[in-house]
């Protein structure tokens, strides 16, 4: 069933997203009230993430950003299926990645470099990165419980040509690019929930305890490599820019857990500028601080 399933939505998929994106707006349009008031898909989550998050917002302040989340869950999820047809010519115009340029330095000094991107607007169209700079783009991920829908959206998203590796599997595409002289650039979706363990690091972030992985920093320390913070700035519907910050150039002089504190510092004031843009439909703080973690 699990089969029969995916392949009558790639079929779907296939043919709808012939469609120029405008019309696949309209099919977001009335994708909105089915999802936010019909099948109220993560209504509870939502609400109660927005009310720890903002416990100075009124209930219409956050119904408000609630709504406008949700019509922007349902752009993301058109946006990502439109790169089944996407010419490189489009997502070029659409995403606007020349700020990346600014780090190409590091690339001509023989540097890798580490980049902290988190779950805010498209961070889907990452795929497209990889014509943007003279880097080889690795981004990380976690596979799917569903090998069917796991294998399409890693067709998506290598696409563009970017390289796609699981956590486990990082270290290990970075010693072989070394070994073979090519310089990468490691994207880490940083704002994940880790599971419930002592190897999280933990802070206060959008008014919570909230425990972010330290694999990035790790990686960037064991290989010293500079670490940049991105935020997808959103232009328009459609339309996507790149800001980036440098976090730090020399991560081994960095204290434990600065790197990530400086990270969930930049990432929670992109957030509370423009709330309605990150994923306020995960489950982010379903797991407590352990009572010995300092």
């Amino acid at each position: 069933m699990k089969r029969a399933g995916y392949y009558i939505f790639v079929a779907f998929n296939y043919v709808v997203t012939l469609l120029p994106l405008r019309v696949l707006y309209l099919m977001s349009d009335l994708c909105y009230p089915l999802m936010y008031h019909i099948f109220r898909y993560r209504r509870r989550v939502v609400e109660k993430n927005l009310e720890n998050a903002f416990p100075e917002k009124s209930t219409e302040e956050l119904r408000k950003i609630g709504r406008a989340f949700y019509r922007h869950l349902c752009d993301l999820f058109v946006e990502t299926l439109s790169t089944t047809h996407m010419s490189r010519r489009e997502i070029k115009r659409r995403y606007n990645a020349g700020a990346l340029s600014a780090y190409d330095h590091y690339f001509r000094e023989g540097r890798d470099i580490v980049i902290l991107c988190s779950h805010y607007n498209n961070w889907e169209w990452f795929s497209a990165l990889q014509m943007a700079t003279p880097y080889k783009v690795i981004t990380i991920y976690k596979p799917l419980k569903n090998k069917y829908f796991d294998k399409f959206i890693y067709n998506l998203r290598t696409r563009y040509g970017i390289t796609v590796t699981p956590m486990h599997s990082i270290l290990r595409e970075l010693v072989t690019s070394r070994r073979d002289n090519i310089r990468t650039m490691s994207g880490f979706i940083a704002d994940q929930t880790p599971p419930p363990d002592e190897k999280a690091f933990w802070t206060t972030f959008l008014n919570q305890d909230t425990g972010f992985y330290r694999g990035a920093e790790k990686v960037a320390v064991k290989y010293d490599m500079p670490v940049v913070f991105i935020n997808i700035a959103k232009v328009r519907r459609g339309y996507y820019r790149l800001d980036c910050s440098l976090i730090t150039e020399n991560p081994r002089q960095e204290a434990p857990d600065q790197i990530m504190s400086k990270y969930a510092a930049m990432l929670e004031d992109v957030i509370r500028a423009k709330p309605e843009y990150w994923l306020w439909s995960h489950r982010r703080w379903k797991h407590k601080r352990p009572v010995n973690n300092d």
